[in-house]
């Protein structure tokens, strides 16, 4: 099957408006021809000027080509604006198609896929790929019918008059045409999707960084503690270098053909002119002076052109590479699940296919109880809960809830039967009502106040000026981290799911928001499956069941007591973390 081109995509994602960059190509072009015209009034201005010498009043057309040149001037110009406004209309449309179509793919696809992705990098390729079609749709396509046309009216205009100046004056034209074939060839195209691979890294460890400020402010730390992201920049900065310098001695040249055709007309005259300088022979060289720094005008808006066409190909690449991700297969036939009892046979999985994450992992979390996992940071426990929710499939093994595998629970079941808080619970901008709302869509108004009540919130609608209609986000109305938790927790709590996973939720709450925050989960676990991912081991002690991952597998389980009497790995955790609780901040006695 042939592959489809770029251009036919776009085309194909403006729909009707189509037609509307059809017609910027065909009003660009013609505003080329068109502003080729006040070009040859000059040439008759000089023919009269030059007749009438060294009497310049016998000269009586001079006023009359001088308006025509004007007119035509201002007529390419009225052409031209008409073009765009076609063009951006088009090409607003197409940005917008594909802005959708790739934001209705995304929310397709299971929720771990913008953990692996990158947020900073998925944002870019959702805004900043699809822009980079609209720039090339508005400005570039109708610059490059522009750019055609041009060169073939100058054609006709340069053989035209004198056919020896015209062929003359097209030698350094094609020379700096085939250096600029040399730089923007497909060692360019790879050169750009290094470029873009750049940036996309830079952008991504960038929104990573500006998460952790707080804890660089909070402990005095520099740029260089996240050497991921001092990484990104030093590559980008020798790539970048590395390839001006490659690129300088091209672009020298370049520049030096494209703007010395008058140089070679000269060259030219004089040999032409050996025996003699004839008035229309003079007439004709002034008149190729004069026109000839069209041709690098030219020239460069086609090289710019082609620049900009492979950050399109590399644009819709981008978003290709998001669209050609497969959501998680849908059962055919849906099973209900019978309770809210979790089950782990033997669970097997790995992100990148080759390092396994999970190793046969096998656990059972009777319905209606608390169960804990802890262990080191990348020993498994988010991802243990990333299955539960199925955010991803495993590779290997099952996972059950009220005895059915989740591959076979449709997604909506699912997502009401499990319901996740975040370590870092996001809000968005629009009340705090509506921001709870998300939970049960057709909840009533009193149903969310009292879900609020619950969540112990109640402290943060007394403060707000409107109370639970307070927009968050607008009018310099924020909330701190532990507060976000709460309000999280109430919609999580109107959604009443019958398993609830609670990942690291208390990691942003100070102190009194700790307390306001583990009163809430008191309430929200009443009745259902809990299922904590903690480093705060003094949160876990009393609950049902503690799993101990490390290294992808269990490494110890049992209830918190029990394992604090065993003296294994919990044991000396538990050590661990009252010594580090411990620790206070001394004030240097001067």
């Amino acid at each position: 099957m042939k592959k489809q081109s770029n251009l036919s995509r776009l085309l194909q994602a403006a729909g009707n408006h189509k037609y509307l960059l059809y017609a910027s190509w065909a009003l660009s072009a013609a505003s080329a021809f068109i502003a080729l015209a006040p070009f040859y009034c000059i040439w008759k201005v000089i023919q009269e000027a030059l007749k009438a010498a060294p009497d310049f009043s016998r000269a009586q057309n001079l006023t009359h080509y001088g308006w025509m040149a004007v007119l035509f001037a201002v007529i390419s110009v009225l052409v031209y604006i008409a073009g765009l406004m076609c063009s951006h209309k088009g090409a607003f449309r197409v940005a917008t198609n594909l802005r959708l179509g790739t934001m209705k793919h995304i929310v397709k696809l299971p929720m771990g896929f913008a953990e692996r992705f990158g947020s900073g990098k998925l944002r870019k390729i959702v805004n900043e790929s699809s822009a980079a079609t609209e720039t090339y749709l508005a400005h570039q396509l109708p610059d490059r019918a522009n750019a055609i046309a041009t060169p073939c009216g100058l054609l006709i205009l340069l053989l035209a008059f004198d056919w020896r100046l015209g062929l003359l004056s097209l030698v350094p034209v094609a020379l700096g045409f085939l250096i600029m074939m040399a730089m923007t060839g497909e060692r360019m195209q790879e050169k750009m999707k290094e470029y873009q691979n750049a940036l996309d890294d830079m952008s991504n460890e960038a929104v990573e960084y500006v998460r952790g400020i707080p804890v660089v402010k909070t402990f005095g730390q520099t740029i260089f503690s996240f050497k991921k992201f001092k990484d990104s920049i030093d590559r980008y900065k020798v790539w970048v270098t590395a390839y001006t310098k490659e690129l300088r001695a091209p672009m020298m040249f370049y520049t030096a053909a494209i703007n010395g055709v008058f140089a070679t007309l000269i060259a030219g005259g004089l040999l032409f002119t050996q025996n003699g300088v004839a008035t229309g022979f003079l007439l004709d060289l002034i008149f190729y002076i004069i026109i000839t720094p069209v041709i690098s005008v030219t020239l460069t808006r086609i090289m710019f052109q082609s620049e900009n066409a492979m950050i399109v190909n590399d644009a819709l690449q981008r978003i290709d590479a998001v669209l050609n991700l497969k959501p998680l297969a849908e059962a055919k036939r849906p099973k209900h699940p019978s309770g809210a009892c979790v089950e782990l046979q033997n669970v097997r999985f790995s992100y990148d296919g080759k390092k396994e994450v999970l190793k046969g992992i096998s656990l059972t979390i009777p319905e209606g109880q608390t169960a804990a996992f802890v262990g080191p940071s990348g020993g498994g426990k988010t991802t243990l809960a990333n299955l539960i929710s199925r955010f991803f499939d495993p590779q290997g093994g099952a996972v059950k809830i009220g005895g059915v595998d989740v591959k076979d629970i449709s997604k909506e079941e699912l997502m009401n039967t499990v319901s996740f808080v975040f370590q870092n619970s996001r809000l968005i901008k629009a009340s705090i009502l509506e921001n709870v709302r998300m939970g049960k869509p057709d909840a009533t108004r009193e149903e969310i106040l009292a879900a609020l009540h619950n969540a112990q919130c109640g402290d943060i609608l007394e403060k707000l000026p409107q109370g639970v209609d307070t927009v968050i986000g607008a009018k310099g109305v924020y909330l701190s981290g532990g507060e976000q938790q709460r309000i999280a927790i109430a919609r999580v709590m109107l959604k009443n799911a019958p398993i609830v996973i609670l990942d690291e939720a208390t990691a942003f709450a100070d102190p009194d928001n700790e307390t306001r925050v583990q009163a809430a989960f008191s309430r929200l676990a009443k009745g259902k499956t809990v299922i904590m991912i903690a480093h705060r081991l003094s949160t876990v002690v009393g609950v049902d069941q503690v799993y101990v991952v490390a290294d992808g597998r269990i490494a110890e389980s049992g209830a918190g007591r029990e394992l604090l009497e065993k003296g294994g790995v919990f044991s000396r955790m538990w050590d661990n973390y009252q010594t580090c609780v411990q620790w206070k901040v001394a004030k240097e006695v001067q």
